[in-house]
């Protein structure tokens, strides 16, 4: 039966989307089979792949709250229905999505009375709230709520100790996980020798990111631990590469590209995404409305072509080449 739903070959390693659907705007589902694997190979894909889409794959979350004139997080405040413990958990809620690195702001701003919602929150363009008719809190009379946001992309979770308040900043207990659960299974066909696996991976999540986005960063991120060991033996242990301090990547990426095939080089550098550089978001931006998503693209650049490109003005590209030269000892040609 599983022959028949999922066609197979030996030859040929593919994975296939067997269902999509969103339950709600924070509940998304979708369930993917990867075949044919040769026995153990689906237990070896499943554990990772597990691991890797609920520790791996990056969210945006609020991490601060400030609201003036409150000192403590079980203080009520006048005018407003809910206490301030109740305002920060509500705001824990809210799923957010975003393309951007870096600390960004937010604020709040309303007159009561009303209901506020996660729609009144006044965004960064680049930051896009998933629900936006997820409660905050109800202003029961005319007064004024000034709430400003502190967002971040990451990933994991941060927790805060309940003591670290000052100044009216209440830290938030941040989980970066847009991945709710993952369940592998593993179905096997054949007899004797010819024993083949089809893994099946089920993933949930809140809406960040779709399952089939999560299942490429996570494959991506995975790739990315791997590829120091596509490149040979180590380097002396106690060489340059591995001062302490030492930006350096642990292999060699200093060779000139050449158009006689595909080299390791040029494999290594398909697979390091410029969001891995950790540039400005601004310069970030910039690159990835060029089309430039990994390091090879960035390197089919030279100085007077990153130039050119629109919103990437000289100091940005000067961080550009700072990283390049810094990271993996490369500099662009001029021209």
């Amino acid at each position: 039966m599983i022959r028949d739903k999922i066609s197979v070959s030996i030859q040929t390693l593919r994975w296939k989307c067997i269902e999509s659907r969103a339950y709600s705007k924070r509940l998304h589902y979708g369930r993917f089979a990867l075949s044919p694997l040769r026995k153990g190979r689906a237990d070896t894909i499943g554990i990772a792949m597990r691991r890797a889409l609920l520790g791996e794959v990056e969210g945006t979350c609020i991490t601060r709250v400030k609201l003036e004139n409150i000192k403590h997080e079980y203080s009520a405040i006048i005018g407003i229905e809910e206490s301030v413990h109740d305002i920060l958990m509500n705001l824990k809620e809210i799923v957010l999505r975003s393309d951007s690195y870096g600390i960004r702001e937010a604020s709040i701003y309303i007159v009561g009375p009303r209901n506020v919602t996660a729609q009144d929150i006044i965004l960064p363009p680049s930051v896009k709230i998933i629900d936006t008719t997820q409660h905050i809190a109800r202003l029961t009379k005319s007064i004024t709520s000034d709430i400003r946001l502190q967002i971040e992309k990451n990933r994991g979770y941060i927790i805060h100790s309940s003591n670290n308040y000052q100044d009216g900043i209440f830290p938030i207990d941040a989980v970066f996980m847009p991945v709710r659960d993952v369940n592998y299974s593993i179905h096997s066909y054949g007899s004797g020798n010819e024993i083949q696996e089809v893994l099946f991976l089920e993933i949930w999540t809140n809406g960040g990111l779709t399952p089939r986005e999560a299942l490429y960063e996570a494959s991506r991120n995975l790739i990315d631990l791997f590829i120091p060991f596509l490149h040979g033996e180590e380097q002396n242990i106690d060489g340059m590469n591995n001062k302490k301090g030492s930006n350096m990547l642990p292999f060699p990426l200093s060779h000139v590209l050449t158009d006689t095939g595909e080299t390791k080089e040029k494999i290594a550098f398909q697979h390091i995404f410029i969001d891995q550089l950790e540039l400005p978001p601004k310069t970030y931006n910039s690159l990835r409305r060029a089309n430039i998503h990994t390091l090879l693209d960035l390197l089919n650049y030279s100085r007077e072509d990153l130039m050119r490109i629109e919103h990437l003005e000289k100091e940005s590209v000067e961080q550009v080449l700072e990283v390049l030269r810094k990271r993996f000892a490369i500099d662009p040609p001029r021209n």
